[in-house]
């Protein structure tokens, strides 16, 4: 009987763990060149056998040049070029373009003379990876900083002086995502639950980071309580004119304008509502953007008032600003959700909190809108009649508030 325990235990054992044959280094090197508004950038492969091909989606024309390979690089189109690295160590390096503008004279990227602020995913673009079976890629990602730049910081564990691990289990390719900043950059760093966060903006930007730091320590465990995520870093990155006037998110980081309040005079923040955006990961699909957009402002909301951020008197008030806005709104449905469309989304989303809240008083199990959250936080994407699938179920009826015109 004990031999048969033993065997069975080693069967079992041997299913639950992943049989990888092959762990392959990827070393990704960048070199940043404020003189012509570049980085050059490669990538090694330890073991170029391993891989059969990376097919890059290099996007606008003119953002990638001079690419040099072990082994061979064809470019049939100026969108897509393809990596077939040699044999042994095998090394691909081009130059890529960084600043970009987002709108007349405002920039989503820019190097300095004395900076950088940039997404990662322009460094690397977007790859279709063929590999041999049973192969892992184990990535770093590794900086070499012009004279005068004192540090660099991306949304990515560090395990070396400029070097970061770059680990995405979702991915089997792993490429440096999310935002980063390096040069002459000051650094707030904090542990907030079990999440290391680091606010980081270059020197004389206006970079508000200890105040950032305190609003995001009081809203924390609320966020926590709403999004079952402890990510192991975040990274807020900012600059002032000409950057962006705004709030962009990626998977492991965020941008904020300098400009941009804390908290609004209409009682939001953008600050929060990045937030939600990078721990709630929903993405929509179907013209359903307003479940996305909706979602972050009603929790940039919300969470400031469950932190004691806003008095009933100031809440109401806000509700009252959303209503005026939204006024000429008849539809939710679209693909990019406008300023009235997510305040028209708002209110929706609080009147269903309220439904639910009450058909679920009083049972074993209260429930409310942020049980619709997390069941949103498991589709890849979600659409509208998800959302109505999803609420109906949480509160164990037919909503009253989701039969609406708004939602056809």
């Amino acid at each position: 009987m004990l031999m048969r325990r033993l065997l069975l235990s080693v069967v079992l054992l041997s299913l639950s763990t992943p049989l990888w044959a092959k762990k392959v280094d990827l070393d990704y090197r960048v070199r940043f060149l404020p003189d012509t508004e570049q980085a050059e950038v490669s990538l090694t492969l330890e073991d170029g056998a391993q891989v059969i091909s990376l097919a890059f989606n290099l996007g606008e024309q003119g953002a990638y040049s001079d690419f040099k390979a072990d082994g061979q690089w064809t470019q049939n189109s100026p969108e897509v070029g393809t990596w077939q690295p040699g044999k042994g160590k095998s090394t691909l390096s081009y130059r890529v373009r960084i600043n970009n503008e987002r709108s007349p004279d405002r920039f989503d990227a820019r190097i300095t003379p004395d900076w950088a602020l940039l997404r990662g995913d322009d460094l690397v673009p977007a790859v279709k990876l063929r590999q041999e079976d049973k192969t892992e890629l184990v990535s770093r990602l590794q900086f070499d900083l012009p004279k005068g730049w004192k540090s660099v910081e991306t949304g990515w564990p560090r395990i070396g002086k400029n070097k970061f691990r770059i680990d995405n289990p979702q991915r089997k390719f792993d490429r440096p995502t999310g935002w980063m900043v390096a040069g002459k950059v000051g650094t707030r760093r904090a542990k907030l639950g079990e999440t290391d966060v680091a606010i980081a903006a270059p020197v004389g930007e206006g970079m508000r980071r200890m105040e950032v730091m305190t609003l995001l320590t009081f809203i924390w465990p609320h966020a926590q309580d709403v999004f079952p995520r402890d990510p192991a870093k975040l990274l807020i990155v900012g600059a002032g004119d000409p950057m962006w006037r705004g709030g962009l998110s990626a998977a492991n980081s965020y941008y904020m304008h300098t400009d941009r309040p804390l908290v609004s005079e209409n009682g939001t923040s953008s600050l929060v509502h990045e937030l939600v955006h990078v721990f709630s990961r929903i993405r929509a699909r179907d013209r359903s953007d307003w479940i996305t957009e909706g979602l972050a402002e009603y929790y940039a909301i919300e969470l400031m008032r469950r932190a004691g951020g806003l008095s009933e008197e100031r809440y109401q008030k806000i509700r009252e600003q959303l209503i005026r806005w939204s006024k000429p709104v008849d539809s939710l449905r679209t693909n990019n959700s406008s300023g009235p469309v997510t305040a028209r989304a708002v209110l929706l989303l609080q009147e269903l909190d309220r439904e639910i809240r009450q058909a679920t008083k009083g049972t074993t199990q209260p429930r409310s809108l942020d049980d619709v959250t997390r069941g949103l936080m498991r589709l890849d994407k979600a659409s509208t009649k998800d959302f109505i699938e999803i609420s109906e179920n949480v509160m164990g009826s037919a909503s009253k508030t989701l039969d609406n015109k708004l939602l056809r």
